[in-house]
């Protein structure tokens, strides 16, 4: 080895060796303290090569020096399959996942802003209402009447018990209380009345008792125990949760017997009124968590007071990280469980923007999601003052705007699934834009405004729409063709769309919400297409379907069809390791005998959807096939779990499914997530086909080639939050360029470089 590369060795990560999926025994040096950002299209190995392997390298070898003791409750995350990794250094994943949908946390609990304006209001508040505890609505500051939620529940009682029935005979309807149950048991065996008994003809005492009751200690069966009113139960287990973290069944539930009204006693403001009657400058607490970020950074910049000078620079600095990250639309008592994928990435990078760590690895998982071209300037900014302090900061994005403020770029490909994996091109942008690579290719491709728009006579109208920040719009959506909704994040798109269209029967929403279901359910299953496969199994073999389905009698009795065997931790996330029975492939050996032209139900599962196509000759199977192809899944394997899906990817797939419908309008919220640049004009033809056949669509897009190609466009602003909530612009791509001076206008005039 050279001597000059010997010295350098340590300013790199070397990976070498990396198997993970479908990566093909890829080799890298990666330059460390810069900014590598990883290009190649969806399933090109790019989230193997950065997630799972660099990342989860990291991860496993920190957790190797904590005791074997914290180690045994931790689990033991599987080596990475890689042959070699070198200089490695602590990584931190800034990813989409939601944060924690805990009704407690807020973006000022999250941040620890609210910490911060909790000290500087003890500190300086008149009258003080004692310590920096007694502001905080999760500690001695708490309402009581709410017990700091905010919110106060009213209960359906006929929603949770059948009075027809006695308590034996199953009288309570509520999830979990069945009546062999446990719970059930403490209240047939309570004495307070007779279990075999109809409710209907309980005395008024005995059904106060059983609904009302308050907590009760009492001896059942020799054992002590504490006997409590259904309703008060209810209210325990289920209503002091958050209902959007709850299974689907339990929230249904939820909603059919329960309301949320604002509390009472505090207005919904979560504190007591000794926290609430403390104010600087006029405002209390409440009102300062209330205000838009923004507004509250110009409130307490005009605060000098020299005692508390060194928290008020730290609150004053996150909350300008905040405002510069694009964020400064939203209020420190926001609910962190209601912050979008890319809202909730945002935040954490607030968090490390102030962290003191550095020579850190930190890994972004496409930041620009949910921003306009004005913000993804400032998201660009952010990454490279982390790199600045010297960290390694390592970014899996399609975005040009950032892709071109990279230091490195590592290009994965040719294709997707089993056609990539391998390294296409490694070097500057420069490099990449004179490579052959797709993505070379594609880095400087326009979409062109279109020449034509498609004519419309009629119109969906919305009047008076205000909602959130919206400020009394009235506009009309037209019908038959493509109009895109556009504007800065938090101008009012998804207020508009979601909150405000009149509601109709043949509207349909394909979103990247998580898809209902368990981690048993796969794009074979989603979209019906296992049906046909089972069908064509059977009668290949003459014997019968369900034989074929790991939900039913061909499972694996060991993992019980999943393949994987998962070890729940009461105090950690759970561990899941390959079922040995089956070697997770989901079923019984014999199963695994019955062939289809050669290949068994575990290998035809482990099909890529293209390979599928090609595989399978039946008129079912190959129109549910064709229709993932068209929605740019050719890549995703058809047994994948949903769970593993992305959120752009559960966008399509839902596309997919809805496409063999009739529908009427198509909405769809930023369907270029997670597209490379090659794939958006697969998608633009798409949409298109969707309105020569006669469809309404709509998307909320940032996309400048989505804009470009739009009929109508429909552009909110000017601003975010309070500064937004208006339209500004109506009217064609081309009227937009020409006439407007809005953010959207300026990006979409540099785009098509008029």
């Amino acid at each position: 080895m050279p001597a000059e590369h010997v010295a350098d060795s340590h300013g790199v990560i070397q990976v070498r060796g990396a198997r993970e999926n479908n990566l093909r025994d890829v080799s890298l040096d990666l330059p460390k303290r810069r900014l590598t950002v990883f290009t190649g299209v969806s399933g090109s190995g790019k989230s193997s090569l950065v997630f799972g392997t660099i990342a989860a390298e990291s991860q496993r070898m920190i957790n190797e020096t904590y005791s074997a003791f914290l180690q045994t409750f931790m689990g033991s995350p599987s080596r990475p399959d890689v042959d070699a990794l070198h200089n490695l250094s602590a990584a931190i994943v800034v990813d989409q996942e939601r944060m924690g949908a805990n009704v407690r946390s807020t973006l000022g609990t999250a941040t620890d802003a609210y910490t911060m304006l909790r000290i500087v209001f003890s500190r300086i508040g008149v009258p003080s209402a004692g310590s920096a505890l007694a502001y905080s609505f999760n500690a001695e500051g708490m309402c009581p009447g709410c017990e700091g939620i905010g919110k106060v529940s009213t209960i359906d009682i006929e929603g949770l018990i059948d009075r027809d029935k006695s308590i034996l005979e199953g009288a309570i309807t509520v999830p979990q209380f069945s009546v062999d149950g446990w719970y059930v048991k403490g209240y047939a065996d309570s004495g307070y009345f007779d279990p075999a008994k109809k409710l209907r003809d309980f005395t008024e005492q005995e059904l106060d008792d059983f609904l009302h009751r308050p907590a009760t200690k009492m001896k059942l069966n020799g054992i002590n125990t504490t006997y409590e009113g259904l309703v008060p139960k209810v209210q325990r287990m289920y209503l002091s949760k958050d209902k959007e973290a709850a299974q689907p069944h339990i929230k249904a539930f939820i909603d059919r017997v329960a309301t949320f009204a604002p509390c009472p006693d505090c207005g919904g403001t979560r504190l007591r009124p000794e926290a609430l009657a403390s104010r600087i400058g006029g405002r209390n607490i409440a009102e300062c968590s209330a205000m838009q970020v923004s507004d509250l950074a110009v409130f307490l910049a005009d605060l000098d007071e020299p005692s508390i000078s060194p928290v008020l620079l730290t609150l004053r600095h996150t909350l300008d990280s905040l405002v510069e990250i694009g964020l400064g639309y939203l209020s420190l008592d926001r609910e962190s469980g209601t912050l979008s994928g890319g809202e909730a990435q945002r935040v954490k990078m607030v968090r490390h923007l102030g962290s003191a760590l550095t020579d850190v690895t930190y890994v972004f998982d496409e930041p620009t999601v949910g921003l306009h071209p004005h913000d993804i300037q400032r998201m660009n900014t952010l990454l490279l003052r982390l790199r600045d302090k010297g960290n390694t900061v390592l970014v899996v994005e399609h975005k040009p705007e950032t892709i071109a403020i990279a230091d490195h770029v590592v290009d994965l490909g040719p294709g997707a699934g089993p056609a990539g994996g391998e390294i296409c091109f490694e070097g500057t942008v420069a490099g990449l834009r004179a490579s052959d690579s797709l993505t070379g290719r594609h880095l400087d491709h326009k979409v062109a405004l279109r020449e034509s728009p498609r004519p419309f006579t009629e119109v969906l109208p919305i009047k008076g729409a205000s909602l959130h920040n919206l400020k009394d719009v009235s506009v009309d959506i037209p019908l038959g063709v493509l109009t895109v909704v556009t504007g800065v994040a938090g101008s009012g798109k998804s207020s508009l769309i979601y909150g405000s269209m009149p509601r109709r029967d043949d509207v349909v929403v394909v979103d990247q919400s998580a898809i209902r279901g368990s981690r048993r359910s796969n794009p074979a299953t989603y979209t019906g297409l296992l049906d046909p496969i089972r069908t064509a199994f059977a009668k290949a073999n003459k014997v019968k379907p369900a034989l074929f389905s790991a939900n039913s009698e061909g499972a694996c009795p060991n993992c019980k069809g999943i393949g994987l065997v998962y070890v729940d931790l009461a105090m950690m996330a759970g561990v899941a390791s390959v079922c040995e029975e089956c070697e997770g492939k989901r079923f019984l050996p014999e199963v695994l005998t019955y062939k289809l032209r050669g290949r068994d139900i575990s290998e035809v599962l482990g099909m890529s959807v293209t390979e599928a196509r090609d595989f399978f000759t039946e008129k079912q199977a190959r129109a549910v096939l064709d229709r993932l192809v068209d929605v740019g899944l050719g890549y995703v394997s058809l047994g994948q779990p949903l769970t593993t899906l992305s959120g752009g990817e559960r966008q399509r797939l839902k596309l997919a499914i809805h496409m063999a419908e009739k529908a009427g309008t198509y909405i769809l919220d930023e369907p270029t997530t997670g597209l490379h640049l090659a794939d958006v004009d697969q998608l633009l033809a798409l949409l298109d086909r969707l309105v020569d056949d006669g469809n309404t669509v709509i998307v909320i897009e940032h996309h400048q080639a989505v804009m470009a190609h739009a009929d109508w466009i429909i552009d909110l602003g000017p601003g975010a939050g309070q500064d937004g909530g208006r339209i500004v612009f109506t009217g064609t791509p081309a009227d937009l360029v020409a006439t407007s001076q809005t953010l959207t206008a300026q990006h979409l005039r540099e785009y098509v470089g008029a």
